[in-house]
């Protein structure tokens, strides 16, 4: 070592005795005579006497500039003398045992490292070794061992592995000198490569000699040794050579000893060592295999069951449940595959596609075997010697999913189609070629459009049937024909109310009846007005539709209608004379839940008065539906009706629900997120495990089974029963598991194995006041909102007919994790078998016999879509010029809709014409995740504000032309999917390459947007709507060059990426104007994952800077006015008009008379490069971490790998690649 000349900095006083003595000490080391060592030992003491009495003297040998640190180190490396290199080691010891981390720091950087391993080398040599000299060099190994990344390989070079495990082996009796070497011990075995060879050595057998029952003696050396059998024990080789020697019912009786006899909790941390072991053996099959022989759940449970009450053995419960879970045997789902349970024929299969892939599969593949790879019979032993590198690695990593290649970023406006393939898209763009020759401005044109509906008077809404005259005039007025793609002719204002009938009806629905058994009437001769309420505490019915296919399983059936005369006390309901044996277990019995108040059934019913009087015996009751289309303007029942029996699903859904028929009127009350009670997750996930080790007191009852395609219901009497048989309705069974607990299975996407998030239900004959459980078993997503305050929604029906016709949040004890449900590598796409998480949530419910639905999400159907498209159109006015089209037929033959709304010119002079055409254009989309029905409630604000009557209104529809199209994927909103449509393949993966046959409303779409391009009328913003479930508040994703180079180590100057900023104006605007919307949460970046999603493809390839995704929470926000609330479909639709109002303002900023250097809007270079962008994961880029991290530190993960363990040990804030990857 070069000899060092003491330097002080200006903050250090040059007459510092310490300084002095180092400056001679200095002296000596550069003399290197050996009749100087008395002189070195008496300076090396006073040296350690000022250090151990003057905390200062500390300060001024490692203050900045002072090479105080280098005289010792040299005056260690040079010295022979053995009292000097004592002095010397207590020196060092003293500078790093306080705050030493900078200190160690200096010292490795300094070459400490080595001149202790080589001091170590040679001071073994002597015979015997100073047993003092190893203790001190040992004490200094074991701090600065953990800050040196080399400190592995330079130990095994300098053979300080050997030495040191022989002084252990030679001195077992000698506590205080095995102490310190254990310790280097367990720095040693964080190499791989050192821990497999000491565990060749016998190295484990060891630690067992050490470790022992319950003492009060030695309490430190056992801590120790336990942490370093822990460490040896994260090698597969050391934790195979463990279950060998059956170390698992060891420790396992060692841990047992330590609870029962540490009754006052003093050695808490000795009772962690252990479980750390076990947790570590446990992290291979085979040790997971010996924990299960060895009763170590039953062990595990049983103790921890014991520390609840006590709050400061948490750690303890906690690697205890972690512990279990992982240990817990890996289970396949209770289905008799995880493929749909739906099978829709596709006009094309791709070979290499999804659907071929999935179907190609072979039978078994749903089983779950422990794939994990650790029985191999050698463990690789070389080791990666580049740790200096691992920061390196870690940014390579999470800068891998960002597009690095400029030529890739820069946007390449290619149509890739010739013009004239995209000139069939010009009927699609009248406006573009209209004069207006045949209109009339001065005139009024209310009769040109549909007359706004008055509403409904404040009296029990009638169920028209075919019975009256209304519904027989409106049956009159169908027309059948068949729906072509593309419609030949569309019309200038909305369509009339029989548009909707233009398309073939798969359902020949004649009649809306409500059933009822007659024999219970006779019997509780009840007055009208209790009629209805007896039937729904009995056994609430639902809506059913049934075709012509069901009346010939029903032709035996009498039905009684709602047909009486008009008065104020209602409709009456009649009762047959026969029960209805579809529905019903035994004859003379009331319909099962199953059957319907509202049925189509097809079947001719005479219906005046005279017959039906005959039929009816006993009091009539009256079915008085909440009159929402009073309070909705755009929701009307019977016009709903009429849009489901051309609504094409599936599995033929004959059945509609509650809260699609009746509506939803948002609450007027603050619905505050869940406050997330402490250990709500450790209870859940001890009852589960529960199951294992008390598997006599589970019922494990199949309630509800599509698979069962003839009777999926499944009555018991004592069970609730479920159902899930309707428009966007997801769930594919249910198992009773307990009293009041239940098992949900959700259903795959069509043509799909997975993607299980979305979920909507009906949940019957429930008692009142009852905590009932619900587990949805087979989520997917690694987190969720559930996780931080998101709660599910329930709709009651009891509540409705109360006049309180809504979706509100419900839940407690809610919590999302991993479960022991998995699949195998074949089906989880070649990676190991993925295990399964859980939504559970607790319910009370308030009415007994209600039918209550429960949703991921506020439900947003087709149907629903349709029925508001119909009612804006009919209530448009003449200033608003709209049309609605139909731009292609789905692979289920569903509509896809597009909308073009603007102002109409206020002439037919000629540059009113002009400004008319030459417009910009916005162009909207949404709902192309069928899962994300919040973006569809977005949309339904945007086009509420767009059709309005406001002032603001009629301005932005002046400034720019709309093109919308409000829904991407009908047919997987139509069959309950959560993200696929039914090719089986996410739409919004689909952008860049779409295929006519099996992508057709994105085909489509796109195609409208290459015509504007081709024509030179590219939209000046495109925003598709999305929701987001692992995020809060509402915020945008868009594309930029520079942001995306500034994420990588990409070399790039600022001259090189020149960039209009204006990409950020709209969601700067948003953020100032909308309360729900976060800048902060904002992207920029281009991902390759990214690369084939509508945001990017539009900016690449059709040239639209302002090209965006806004994603719109599902939870709820943490910011601005809305913070600590959920979010409701009253703040989603104002997102949707502030968006409207945000375009508007946008047109202002970048008018020519506008504001010309808007800088309040625009965001200058600096304070982007300021911003503190942190990478959340390898593919979503924020401002801000997701989420803060819960007091309650459970594993959300079940992984038998140690990084798993440890990245994922606080998992409630862990950001999820899966969300992630997904989003957008």
């Amino acid at each position: 070592m070069n000899k060092a000349k003491i330097v002080t900095d200006k903050g250090v006083p040059s007459n510092s005795r310490v300084l002095t003595l180092l400056s001679q000490l200095e002296k000596i080391n550069a003399e290197s005579a050996v009749l100087d060592a008395d002189n070195a030992r008496h300076i090396t003491s006073k040296i350690l006497h000022l250090i151990q009495t003057q905390e200062k003297t500390k300060k001024e040998m490692t203050a900045k500039g002072s090479t105080g640190m280098e005289v010792i180190l040299s005056t260690l490396e040079s010295t022979r003398d053995l009292q000097t290199t004592l002095n010397t080691l207590y020196i060092l010891n003293e500078l790093v045992s306080v705050a030493g981390g900078q200190r160690i720091c200096v010292l490795v950087s300094k070459g400490g490292t080595q001149i202790l391993l080589q001091l170590l080398k040679s001071a073994i040599k002597e015979s015997p070794p100073c047993e003092e000299l190893m203790v001190q060099l040992h004490c200094i190994l074991a701090k600065v061992g953990p800050k040196d990344k080399k400190f592995g390989i330079k130990a095994r070079l300098n053979g300080a592995i050997n030495i040191t495990l022989n002084l252990v082996k030679q001195n077992l009796q000698n506590h205080k000198l095995i102490l310190p070497c254990l310790q280097v011990l367990r720095v040693y075995s964080s190499n791989s490569v050192n821990a497999v060879s000491l565990g060749k050595n016998g190295v484990v057998e060891l630690m067992f000699k050490i470790i022992g029952p319950f003492s009060k003696k030695n309490t430190s050396l056992l801590k120790v040794t336990l942490d370093t059998l822990a460490a040896l024990l994260k090698s597969k080789t050391n934790a195979r050579r463990a279950v060998d020697r059956g170390c698992v019912p060891t420790l396992l009786a060692i841990y047992q000893d330590w609870h029962q006899a540490d009754t006052r909790h003093r050695h808490m941390l000795i009772r962690k060592g252990i479980l750390g072991c076990i947790k570590n053996i446990t992290n291979i099959k085979l040790g997971r295999k010996a924990f299960i022989n060895s009763d170590g759940m039953r062990t595990l449970y049983n103790i921890s069951q014991d520390c609840l009450p006590v709050r400061a053995l948490d750690p303890l419960i906690n690697t205890s449940t972690l512990i279990m879970r992982k240990c817990f045997p890996k289970n396949r789902l209770p289905v008799p595959t995880i493929k749909s349970v739906f099978h829709f024929q596709l006009p094309v299969v791709p070979a290499n596609g999804p659907v071929a892939q999935i179907y190609s599969l072979p039978p078994e593949v749903d089983d779950v075997v422990d794939e994990s790879d650790d029985n191999d019979d050698t463990e690789a032993e070389t080791e990666n010697e580049t740790e200096n590198d691992d920061d390196e690695k870690d940014q390579n990593l999470k800068n891998d999913d960002i597009e690095t290649d400029i030529n890739n970023l820069r946007p390449k406006q290619d149509l890739s189609r010739p013009f004239e393939e995209l000139k069939i898209y010009e009927r699609f763009f009248p406006e573009l070629t209209e004069d207006f020759q045949g209109y009339d401005f001065g005139a009024e044109w209310s009769s040109k459009s549909m007359p706004v509906k008055k509403p409904k008077d404040p009296v029990p809404i009638v169920v028209p049937t075919a019975g009256e005259e209304q519904s027989a005039d409106l049956c009159s007025t169908k027309k059948e024909k068949k729906l072509l793609r593309n419609e030949e002719q569309t019309k200038q204002t909305a369509p009339r109310a029989g548009d909707f009938e233009n398309q073939p009806a798969l359902l020949d629905i004649n009649s809306l009846k409500i059933t009822k058994n007659d024999a219970d009437v006779q019997a509780n001769k009840l007055l009208p007005s209790q009629c209805l309420k007896h039937e729904l505490n009995r056994e609430m019915e639902r809506l059913n539709l049934e075709g012509e296919s069901a009346s010939k399983n029903l032709k035996n059936c009498n039905y009684a209608c709602v047909n009486g005369p008009k008065n104020k006390g209602g409709h009456q309901c009649t009762a047959s004379s026969k029960g209805c044996q579809q529905f019903s277990g035994s004859s003379g019995s009331l319909p099962e839940y199953g059957s319907s108040p509202l049925c189509c059934p097809g079947v001719e019913v005479d219906h005046d008065d005279d017959s039906s009087s005959s039929h009816s015996s006993g009091e009539q009751g009256v079915l008085e539906v909440p009159d929402t289309a009073a309070a909705l303007h755009l929701h009307d029942p019977e016009l709903y009706i009429e849009t489901v029996k051309h609504t094409k699903s599936v599995p033929e859904y004959t059945e509609v629900a509650y809260p699609d028929y009746f509506g939803h009127i948002a609450p007027t009350f603050k619905e505050h997120t869940l406050e997330r009670l402490y250990g709500v997750q450790r209870t859940k996930i001890f009852q589960d495990i529960e199951r294992l080790i008390h598997s006599n007191d589970i019922l494990d009852k199949v309630v509800y089974d599509l698979d069962l395609s003839s009777c999926p219901i499944i009555d018991d009497g004592e069970s609730l029963k479920f159902n899930s048989q309707f428009e966007s309705g997801n769930v594919r069974k249910a198992i009773h598991v307990r009293k009041f607990e239940y098992d949900l299975i959700l259903n795959s996407d069509i043509n799909s194995n997975h993607y299980h998030q979305w979920f909507y239900f009906e949940v019957s004959g429930m008692r009142s006041g009852v905590p009932y459980r619900f587990n949805i078993i087979n989520c997917e997503k690694s987190n969720s909102q559930f996780n931080y305050g998101m709660q599910a929604l329930m709709y009651s029906v009891q509540e409705a007919l109360s006049g309180r016709p809504r979706w509100i949040r419900t839940g407690t004890d809610i919590c999302y994790y991993k479960n022991h449900f998995s699949r195998s590598s074949i089906a989880a796409g070649g990676q190991k078998g993925k295990s399964y998480y859980t939504i559970t949530f607790t319910v009370t419910f308030q009415h007994k016999d209600d039918v209550c639905y429960f949703a991921y999400h506020y439900p947003y159907t087709y149907s629903t879509l349709k029925m508001h498209l119909q009612k804006l159109g009919s209530m448009h006015s003449p200033q608003i010029y709209y049309r609605q089209d139909v731009l292609c037929e789905t692979l289920g033959g569903n509509s896809c809709h597009v909308l073009t709304i603007t102002a109409m010119p206020e002439s037919k002079c000629y540059e009113q014409i002009c400004q008319f055409r030459n417009r910009p254009y916005i162009f909207l989309s949404a709902r192309v995740h069928p899962g994300e029905t919040n973006a569809s409630w977005v949309m339904k604000g945007t086009l509420e504000f767009l059709m309005s009557n406001s002032p603001m209104s009629q301005s932005l529809r002046e400034s720019y032309i709309f093109k919308i199209v409000p829904m991407l994927n009908p047919d997987g909103v139509i069959n309950g999917n959560h993200r696929c449509s039914l090719s089986g393949e996410d739409l919004n993966r689909q952008w860049q390459s779409p295929n006519p046959d099996l992508h057709p409303t994105i085909y489509h779409t796109k195609s409208l947007l290459q015509y504007l391009a081709a024509i030179q009328r590219t939209p000046l913003v495109y925003c598709d709507y999305h929701g987001h479930s692992r995020k809060k508040n509402v915020f945008m994703y868009g594309c930029s060059i520079k942001e995306t180079v500034w994420q990588t180590n990409v070399s790039a100057t600022s001259c090189e990426l020149q960039e209009d900023l204006g990409y950020r104006t709209l969601p700067r605007i948003l953020s100032q104007i909308a309360p729900a919307f976060c800048m902060s949460s904002c992207s920029f970046v281009v991902e390759k994952s990214k690369e084939s999603t509508a945001r990017v493809v539009v900016w690449r390839e059709i040239g639209v800077q302002k090209s965006y995704t806004m994603e719109s929470t599902l939870c709820g926000c943490d910011q601005g006015k809305y913070k600590g609330l959920q979010i409701g479909t009253k703040e989603l639709e104002e997102m949707g008009a502030k968006f409207c109002v945000g375009l508007l303002r946008l047109k202002r900023l970048t008018s020519p008379m506008g504001y010309k250097h808007p800088s309040h809007f625009l965001d200058l270079e600096n304070d982007l490069i300021k911003s503190s962008c942190k990478v959340t994961s390898p593919t979503t880029y924020v401002l801000d971490d997701d989420e803060p991290p819960f007091l309650e530190e459970v594993d959300y993960s079940a992984e038998s790998n140690e990084d798993a363990d440890v990245n994922e040990n606080a998992a409630d804030n862990a950001p999820c690649t899966q969300e992630d990857v997904l989003s957008d």
